[in-house]
């Protein structure tokens, strides 16, 4: 587990709480410290969004808990009934998220054995909140990082170790348990991608022009998360059909290995593209040069199936190669897209592309 923002917010968020709960003189202020923890969140989105779940929730606990002290009373079996009524009301009102929160204010209430049991169910649950609100004072201060950044940087990082698979793996020099290992690691970081894009999405924006810019962005960051699995594909193909690879005829194979030497070399400078290092117009393998080696592998392919007829040994080969070739095909089409999309929100937003992504490179 890596140190990041996060982590301190939640410590500074659970210190803010004990020490206004102290300060206030409510009772049981660890409860604030517990209600910090659960609603620290990585952005100030996303706190908000948490804050009004938190509160619905905690209150439903809260009336559940009055409702049952009140009419039945307080032991351990009325305890359990009200957790489990309150937390078919939380699912049945998609209020997922808070319902460990909204557990734990309903058994500080319910557990509370005071005369005045309606002034210090109110306390207690004031001081739930105050623990809640407390974390989103700590999310406000303290500024999310910048997301974009990261989110560049990981599927650059992703990208980079893929195509470097892919050179070794089309010159049969890659070590087949390394590849598998790596592949796994290569899936788990495209998840984490994944989630750094959805930070990103939830990051606010209050002017008409920002809020254009952004979804323009988000249009082609989508394409680069795509185009970055299609990679991927190309490489889990590689390795899963590494036998028939080594099959194939010396001429077909120097040419599948050309044309992916290309189109890695086509994907790294599309990175360089959107950071500024190159110019917009520049496109090394797109356009009608790239069409035309496209379907000259396609022919050389062909040729190939018409002699596998007359061998049928050569035939399971020439079966598994069309996934390697159908997988290659699509890698290429998304990264056309990906340079068409580059190009025209450079063509209106190249001052928008941060010094901090250059650096990236």
């Amino acid at each position: 587990m890596q140190l990041g923002a996060r982590i301190f917010k939640t410590g500074i968020a659970i210190s803010l709480a004990l020490f206004l709960a102290n300060w206030l003189n409510l009772p049981i202020p660890f409860v604030a410290g517990i209600s910090a923890i659960f609603a620290i969140q990585p952005s100030v989105y996303r706190s908000y969004l948490t804050v009004l779940d938190q509160i619905y929730g905690n209150l439903i606990g809260a009336i559940l808990a009055i409702i049952f002290v009140l009419t039945i009373g307080s032991n351990y079996l009325t305890i359990g009934l009200a957790a489990v009524l309150a937390i078919v009301i939380m699912v049945k009102l998609n209020l997922n998220n808070p319902v460990p929160l909204t557990l734990v204010t309903l058994i500080v209430i319910m557990e509370s054995h005071q005369e005045q049991f309606l002034e210090f169910a109110g306390l207690r649950f004031l001081t739930i909140l105050l623990g809640i609100l407390s974390a989103f004072i700590v999310n406000m201060i303290f500024l999310p990082p910048k997301y974009e950044t990261r989110l560049f940087t990981s599927i650059h990082q992703v990208t980079e170790e893929v195509i470097r698979w892919i050179r070794v793996s089309i010159r049969h020099a890659s070590d087949y348990s390394s590849v598998k290992n790596d592949i796994s690691k290569l899936s788990d970081k495209l998840d984490k991608v994944d989630q750094w894009y959805s930070f990103y999405k939830d990051e606010r924006n209050y002017t008409k022009k920002q809020q254009f810019i952004k979804a323009r962005k988000l249009v082609l960051y989508r394409q680069m998360i795509a185009t970055s699995k299609k990679s991927l594909d190309v490489l889990k193909r590689l390795h899963r059909y590494e036998n028939e690879m080594t099959d194939l005829p010396e001429h077909f194979h120097m040419m599948v290995q050309e044309r992916l030497e290309s189109l890695a070399s086509y994907h790294e400078q599309l990175y360089m593209k959107y950071v500024g290092k190159l110019r917009p117009e520049h496109s090394e393998t797109a356009g009608t040069d790239a069409v035309l080696k496209r379907h000259e592998v396609m022919d050389v392919f062909i040729r190939e199936i018409n002699l596998a007829h007359e061998d049928t040994a050569s035939e399971f080969s020439t079966y598994h190669l069309m996934h390697i070739l159908s997988a290659i095909l699509d890698y290429e089409e998304q990264l056309e897209h990906l340079d068409l999309l580059i190009i025209a929100y450079l063509n209106y937003h190249s001052d928008e592309v941060g010094s901090e992504l250059e650096n990236t490179i």
